[in-house]
C-alpha cells in the first residue's frame, strides 16, 4: 500500500509519499533539501493566488446637459369630422332595405334606408276615413244649424234650440279639424318610413340592417359630416392641464412624414372616461384634402414644467432596495456609485427625471445589473456625450 509521509516547517505542512522518498537518497539530495524546495514552490503558488487583478469594467454613459423647464407633449389619435350624426328612423320597424355602405358619400336627401310602411299606409287609410265621416258630419249639423235659425228668425223655434244647434256645429267642425290632422300625421309616419340623410358626408358606421325590428330613433347609421375635421386624442390627469382650448399644437399624420399642420385645441371633456381615466381632447385642423377621415395622427404640444427636466435613456435606470436609481461615475476615481432619482415620466426614447441630476453627471447608460459600489469603470469610445435634454423626448400617448 502507498503512504504518505508529513513534514511540518514553521507554519506549513508538506506531504510526500514514501515512493518519492526511496528514490531521494539515488539522486544524492537529502531529505531536508528536497522538503525545502517543495515547500518554496509551495509558497510561490500560494502568493500568486493571492494577487488579484483589481476589475476594470468599460462602460458607455450619457452626460447629463442643461436642464430644460419645458416638455413635450406627444399623443396619438384619429382623424374625425366635428360633427357627426346617429341616424335613425321617426317611427318603429321592420328594415326593409339598405341602399349605402360604409365608406360611401351621400348627399342630403338620397334615401339610406327603408323599414316596411304597409302598418302605416293603412294607418292613412283609417284616418283619411276618419276625415270624410266628421265632414259629412260636419254638413248635417250645418243644416240643422241654418233650420234653427230660420225658425228662430220667424219666432218658431226658442233661443235655446238655436244655441244648441250652433254649439253641435262647432263640435263637429272641431272633429273634423282633429281628422284632417291625424290623416297629416299618418301621411308623415309613411315618408318617415324612408331614413335620408340631412347633410353631405360619408357614412362611418352601420348599426342595423335588412330584417332587423328598430324602435323610434335607435341609430341605425352614422354620417360624418363633411367640412371641418379635428383630431380626438386621450390625455391622462397628469397632462391634461397643458391642453386648454385655443392652445396651438402642431400635427402629423403616419401616411405622409412630409404633412404637418397647425392645429388647436377646441374642446376637452369636462371629466374623465370611467374606464381609461383619461379626458378626450378634440383638435381642429384646417382643412386639406389631404387629411383624411380615419388617420392616425399625432398631436405634439409644449408646456412648461414647474420642476428642471432631464432625459436619459431607458437602460440607464435601475432599482435598488425598491427604489429608482442610476449609476453615476465619479470621474477622479473611474468609480461607479448609484444615486436615487425621482422619475416624472415614461417616454417612447427614455425616461424624464425631475430630481436626483444635474448638468454635468455622468450616467452609465447600459450594463446597469453589473454595477457594484465602487467598481472601477473605463468610457468606451464610442460612449455618448451628453443626455438629451427634456425637450427634446416626447411624452407619449396610444389610439382614441
Amino acid at each position: 500500500m502507498r503512504s504518505t509521509n508529513h513534514f511540518q516547517f514553521g507554519s506549513a505542512k508538506v506531504s510526500l509519499s514514501s515512493s518519492i522518498l526511496r528514490r531521494l537518497p539515488a539522486a544524492g539530495l537529502p531529505t531536508a533539501a528536497v522538503v525545502a524546495a517543495v515547500l518554496g514552490l509551495a509558497g510561490c503558488s500560494q502568493e500568486k493566488a493571492e494577487v488579484v487583478q483589481e476589475v476594470v469594467r468599460p462602460v458607455k454613459v450619457v452626460e447629463i446637459g442643461e436642464a430644460q423647464n419645458t416638455r413635450q407633449l406627444d399623443y396619438s389619435g384619429s382623424v374625425r369630422a366635428r360633427t357627426e350624426m346617429n341616424l335613425g328612423f321617426r317611427i318603429a320597424g321592420k328594415v326593409t332595405e339598405r341602399l349605402v355602405d360604409i365608406g360611401q358619400h351621400v348627399n342630403e336627401g338620397d334615401v339610406l334606408a327603408r323599414i316596411d310602411p304597409a302598418d302605416y299606409e293603412l294607418s292613412v287609410k283609417s284616418a283619411a276615413a276618419s276625415l270624410d265621416a266628421a265632414e259629412r258630419q260636419v254638413e248635417t249639423v250645418d243644416l240643422a244649424r241654418k233650420r234653427a235659425e230660420q225658425l228662430y228668425a220667424k219666432n218658431f223655434a226658442p233661443k235655446s234650440q238655436l244655441d244648441q244647434a250652433r254649439l253641435t256645429y262647432d263640435q263637429a267642425v272641431a272633429t273634423r279639424d282633429a281628422a284632417r290632422s291625424t290623416l297629416a300625421q299618418a301621411q308623415n309616419q309613411v315618408q318617415y318610413a324612408d331614413l335620408k340623410a340631412s347633410k353631405n358626408g360619408i357614412v362611418t358606421a352601420i348599426s342595423a340592417d335588412v330584417g332587423q325590428v328598430v324602435a323610434a330613433g335607435t341609430p341605425v347609421m352614422t354620417v360624418a359630416v363633411d367640412g371641418e375635421k379635428e383630431v380626438s386624442i386621450a390625455v391622462p390627469e397628469m397632462d391634461v392641464a397643458g391642453f386648454k382650448p385655443g392652445k396651438e399644437v402642431k400635427a402629423s399624420f403616419w401616411s405622409d412624414d412630409g404633412l404637418t399642420l397647425d392645429g388647436k385645441v377646441r374642446e376637452v371633456a369636462g371629466s374623465a372616461d370611467p374606464q381609461s381615466r383619461t379626458f378626450a381632447v378634440r383638435v381642429s385642423l384646417p382643412n386639406d384634402p389631404r387629411v383624411l377621415l380615419g388617420m392616425t395622427a399625432n398631436v405634439q404640444a409644449t408646456v412648461g414644467s414647474k420642476a428642471e427636466l432631464v432625459s436619459i435613456p431607458l437602460t440607464a435606470m435601475t432599482e435598488k432596495d425598491g427604489k429608482q436609481i442610476v449609476w453615476t461615475v465619479d470621474r477622479a476615481s473611474d468609480t461607479v456609485h448609484p444615486r436615487p432619482i425621482k422619475v416624472a415620466n415614461f417616454t417612447a426614447d427614455g425616461v424624464t427625471v425631475a430630481d436626483g441630476l444635474k448638468q454635468g453627471d455622468v450616467v452609465v447608460a447600459a450594463g446597469t445589473q453589473f454595477m457594484t459600489e465602487n467598481l472601477k469603470v473605463k468610457l468606451s469610445g464610442d460612449a455618448q456625450q451628453s443626455a438629451s435634454a427634456a425637450e427634446d423626448v416626447p411624452t407619449t400617448g396610444s389610439l382614441h
